[in-house]
């Protein structure tokens, strides 16, 4: 088996089976399986992908989470390596392939992703400048914001046994901790042409469903600083950015009234009490 495909879902029917039909379109002979993931499901998502036949393995769990769902696809995963597709994106037809071709004229690179088109409530966006993809060693950018796509991804199987999987304490910002402890290590390749269609703007997305999303990246950083090994130089600019965010959420905190969560904030590890 040469990829293993996990798409984790929630209540996304329709949005799912588009999904899995847009890898089953697959060309270029790729051995590849899927793992679709039914994170406690409430919709018809079982019925409709009981219609897909017998190309994909469904996993039923009770709702834990979109982390908790993607490690459930790793543990099952037979492939060498790992391509992730959340259940509102689609692959275009050579994504697989050209993967691996680039992955193959690339040895010893064990992590790429590819360009994407983005769409947004059914229209097409440009990205600005700040969300260029990167690639090689790229941790000071990945500080910044969240840049690698899970639906764009494939990384190696032996990543994820010397890093671990995906932090199920975070409800979200999970890809962000992720590829923070991954880009500390690890160098990104990157396939310049967009094979994934990213799409968004819809309710139930975990950006307008859970609030402050700031809070969980801060978590993500003390939690970089105190278990990951880092280099002097990354271990100041993952300070940097951990004052820089602490002080943004801690002046959004007092504006808001919440006094003791903005003390708080300030008074974690290498934080001063200065506001923005």
């Amino acid at each position: 088996m040469k990829v293993s495909v996990v798409i984790p879902t929630y209540n996304r029917a329709a949005f799912v089976e588009e999904a899995v039909r847009s890898v089953l379109a697959q060309r270029g002979g790729v051995s590849f399986e899927i793992i679709v993931v039914d994170d406690g499901s409430t919709d018809d998502t079982r019925e409709r992908l009981s219609r897909l036949g017998s190309g994909l393995r469904t996993v039923c769990q009770d709702n834990r989470g979109v982390a908790s769902a993607r490690n459930a696809g790793l543990a099952l995963a037979r492939g060498e390596w790992i391509a992730f597709l959340d259940s509102d994106d689609l692959w275009l037809p050579q994504k697989l392939v050209k993967q691996l071709e680039f992955l193959a004229d690339s040895p010893g690179l064990l992590l790429c992703q590819t360009e994407e088109i983005w769409i947004r409530n059914g229209r097409r966006l440009n990205p600005r400048k700040c969300h260029a993809k990167p690639e090689g060693h790229c941790f000071p950018r990945l500080l910044e914001r969240c840049l690698i796509s899970p639906s764009a991804v494939m990384i190696h199987h032996r990543v994820f046994e010397e890093i671990g999987g995906f932090d199920e304490d975070f409800p979200a910002c999970e890809d962000y901790e992720f590829w923070l402890r991954t880009g500390a290590r690890y160098p990104f390749g990157l396939v310049r042409e967009p094979l994934v269609v990213k799409r968004g703007g819809h309710s139930d997305q975990l950006s307008a469903r859970i609030p402050a999303l700031d809070r969980y990246r801060i978590q993500a950083l003390v939690k970089l600083l105190r278990e990951t090994p880092l280099t002097p130089d990354q271990r100041t600019l993952a300070l940097a950015e951990l004052a820089k965010r602490c002080r943004i959420y801690a002046h959004g905190c007092r504006k808001r009234g919440r006094i003791e969560e903005a003390d708080g904030i300030l008074r974690l590890p290498g934080q001063t009490a200065e506001e923005p």
